[in-house]
């Protein structure tokens, strides 16, 4: 991916983001040839803004108390770019993306394409179930 057009909207979906060794350098280098860099999860708000935060990624756009069907509509509505490419995990994302008309592409491709690092194992990266908390109201 590197070397990309530069007018590109690239969408994270958050699980493809946690498989990552290092999301924080993943933003920064996908700034160099996208546009408009964004996660979107069908995680409430609070779950999406507490990892950015702690990862220091700083988003153009999220999901907020939408979906992610809904979030990439509304994302291609607003950013005008030649290209939206949507990074995801599963059949899925995959059919989403299609819905949406974003080009699909699975965490692991753009990691290689890109020389990303992805997490060693799943112990390095949290769950959906791992920041679910009971408390929250």
């Amino acid at each position: 991916m590197a070397g990309g057009s530069g007018d590109m909207t690239l969408a994270f979906e958050l699980r493809a983001l946690r498989k990552l060794a290092d999301p924080s350098a993943v933003f920064s280098d996908a700034r160099e040839w996208s546009r408009y860099v964004g996660v979107v999860s069908e995680e409430p708000t609070y779950v999406v803004t507490n990892y950015t935060r702690e990862q220091q990624i700083r988003q153009d756009f999220f999901s907020g108390p939408r979906g992610v069907e809904e979030s990439l509509r509304s994302v291609k509505d607003q950013f005008d770019t030649a290209r939206y490419v949507f990074v995801g995990t599963n059949d899925t994302d995959e059919t989403i993306a299609e819905a949406t008309e974003w080009e699909y592409l699975p965490i692991e491709e753009a990691a290689e394409a890109a020389n990303w690092t992805l997490a060693d194992d799943e112990a390095d990266w949290l769950t959906d179930d791992e920041d679910v908390r009971e408390d929250w109201p």
